[in-house]
């Protein structure tokens, strides 16, 4: 089973690694990614996996999640955040109109259009597509575990570099 796993993983990457060089040279779309790596609140998991944005030309953002290592089953919620992870643990979601606009999408572009599951292996890929071009504050994808306090619930981030 853990083989099985690990080839789909691998396929999950090479399809990414398609994606991104199909999105990134030719299209003439701007392409970020990065590792998500566990946060404190993650530390008891061995969270891994990949983020990516690509901001395309047409004026839409596209953002992808695989994350590995969660808790089977536990539901989830992403965000795009305007800090990358170092600083203060991502603090603050990246919202396009700001503040007074709302919390949900589309002034916010969260993979998964809101609360997600892991599969029963712990993984989850996750994808959303926002209408408008992300501003460059947009850095980093946070991942929350929603059985955790609302303060104490990022528990991975990938930084989109």
């Amino acid at each position: 089973m853990k083989f099985a796993i690990g080839i789909g993983a691998a396929v999950a990457a090479v399809a990414l690694a398609v994606t991104v060089a199909s999105a990134g040279s030719s299209s003439g779309a701007e392409v970020t990614r990065g590792a998500v790596r566990p946060f404190a609140a993650g530390a008891s998991l061995d969270i891994d996996g990949h983020a990516q944005m690509v901001r395309r030309p047409s004026g839409t953002t596209l953002v992808e999640l695989h994350v590995e290592g969660l808790t089977p089953g536990g539901s989830y919620a992403s965000h795009v955040h305007k800090q990358a992870c170092a600083a203060g643990d991502a603090d603050g979601h990246f919202q396009q109109a700001g503040p007074g606009a709302g919390t949900t999408p589309p002034n916010e572009i969260w993979p998964g259009d809101g609360p997600w599951t892991a599969n029963p292996a712990g993984n989850a890929d996750v994808r959303t597509t926002a209408p408008y071009v992300a501003g460059a504050e947009a850095v980093s994808v946070v991942v929350h575990d929603l059985s955790l306090p609302s303060t104490a619930n990022k528990v991975a981030c990938a930084d989109l570099s």
